[in-house]
């Protein structure tokens, strides 16, 4: 038995070997060198190509007045949708309490659809105010103009919208 054993490690040294070789031949015949090529150096200065100019075009925007004037008619316009909006937050939230847990299509999910509806309405006039808004920050920040005002602006007009969002979702949850 321990014949066998030196029989087959006396033919597996020679095995071994030969396969070892074939790994310690030279990397250079098969792969390319890593070494940096010619090409790859930078030589000389380059200089930048002009580019063209921008020709930025006007985004027409229709107003009538300063622009503070255009602002202050445009908050204007989503307080007074949001006075309208809170106004009806009462009356829609007790018919859409009397309308929670009743099904779908009864007279009183019908109702509180209604008034939910009236307070969408509300909404749409302030979000129009937002729109209008959006469309002067747009054009002001596409011509480079200052846009603070604009922005303030936006940003009364967004905190109002978002607090109507805020309320027609809770109030459609209860129904739903």
């Amino acid at each position: 038995m321990e014949d066998r054993m030196i029989d087959r490690k006396l033919f597996a040294l020679p095995l071994a070997i030969f396969l070892l070789a074939g790994c310690a031949g030279t990397a250079s015949e098969r792969y390319p060198s890593l070494a940096t090529r010619d090409v790859e150096r930078a030589e000389g200065t380059f200089e930048p190509v002009p580019g063209r100019q921008l020709e930025v075009p006007q985004v027409p925007v229709t107003m009538s007045g300063s622009l503070d004037e255009r602002l202050a008619a445009l908050v204007e316009q989503a307080r007074a949708a949001h006075a309208e909006f809170t106004g009806a937050v009462p009356a829609a939230e007790r018919r859409v309490g009397a309308a929670a847990g009743s099904a779908i299509g009864s007279d009183s999910w019908a109702t509180a659809q209604v008034a939910l509806a009236d307070l969408d309405s509300a909404r749409s006039i302030a979000a129009t105010a937002l729109g209008d808004l959006d469309i002067l920050y747009t054009a002001a920040t596409v011509q480079a103009q200052d846009s603070a005002a604009i922005a303030a602006a936006r940003e009364t007009v967004i905190a109002l919208v978002r607090e109507e969002d805020d309320v027609l979702a809770r109030l459609r949850a209860r129904i739903r």
